[in-house]
């Protein structure tokens, strides 16, 4: 093959096309879903630190004590499945107060990523 006829070959130029852009694609879409999974995890605990502060302040009979505000607010974060010792539950000045620290670890993290603490707090008026 001639000099020249190789450089206006254009057999496999897909293949190199996507060879060079697959790794920033799969890092973006990967991106993505980790971001939703953080915000998604994010949304639970803060609606459930809401729900059980208004269920301490409003459903006595529900919510009487400490450990069931934290049964309860284990029940309303919907798709994350804590532990109740992730909410903790006080009587502040602004009322019944829940809040929440959460341990949020990330699907990749077999590449070295850090977890990365969630918190969430909430006071509903007695």
């Amino acid at each position: 093959m001639k000099r020249g006829s190789l450089w206006r070959d254009i057999a496999g130029s897909s293949a190199v096309e996507l060879g060079l852009t697959a790794p920033f694609f799969f890092a973006l879409l990967f991106g993505l879903i980790e971001g939703g999974l953080l915000l998604w995890t994010q949304l639970g605990l803060q609606h459930a630190t809401a729900m059980a502060a208004r269920c301490a302040s409003i459903d006595v009979s529900t919510c009487k004590d400490s450990g069931t505000v934290q049964s309860y607010a284990v029940q309303q974060s919907f798709g994350v499945n804590p532990p109740a010792s992730t909410f903790s539950f006080t009587t502040p000045s602004c009322g019944n107060q829940v809040s929440a620290s959460y341990q949020f670890n990330f699907v990749t993290a077999t590449f070295g990523t850090p977890s990365l603490t969630l918190s969430a707090l909430s006071c509903f008026p007695r």
